[in-house]
């Protein structure tokens, strides 16, 4: 089964992106303290990552940055789910690593056939 991990501070948008993306048949795992989402994801290797970008140290950004500087993480999938709507917010996340970006709020359409379509192209 597909894992895809989840990174945001808010439990609320968690809660929803779990319950959305566990219906399409992926298998979920949410952190909600960005510090500990390495670990998480070593533990868990997962096929693709939904970051949120506005969390306490490291924000998304960074955490986008660290996944790619690790060899394991280098080529999995980044999907950045935001409610930054700016330009310059999603040049530096693409510049971070990030594979895609969607702003917040979102047609939840939109959001799984991005994730299917991130997912299929590691494939």
């Amino acid at each position: 089964m597909t894992k895809i991990l989840i990174v945001d501070d808010d439990i609320q948008t968690t809660a929803m992106l779990e319950m959305i993306l566990s219906a399409e048949g992926y298998e979920t795992i949410s952190e909600n303290v960005s510090s500990k989402a390495m670990q998480v994801a070593d533990s868990i290797n997962p096929d693709l990552f939904l970051l949120d970008l506005m969390m306490p140290e490291p924000d998304g950004f960074k955490l986008c940055r660290m996944l790619r500087a690790d060899p394991k993480f280098a080529h999995t999938p980044i999907l950045i789910v935001t409610a930054l709507n700016d330009s310059d917010s999603q040049v530096v996340a693409y510049g971070a690593g990030a594979n895609d970006y969607l702003t917040k709020p979102y047609h939840v359409d939109e959001l799984t056939q991005r994730v299917k379509a991130l997912i299929n192209k590691t494939r």
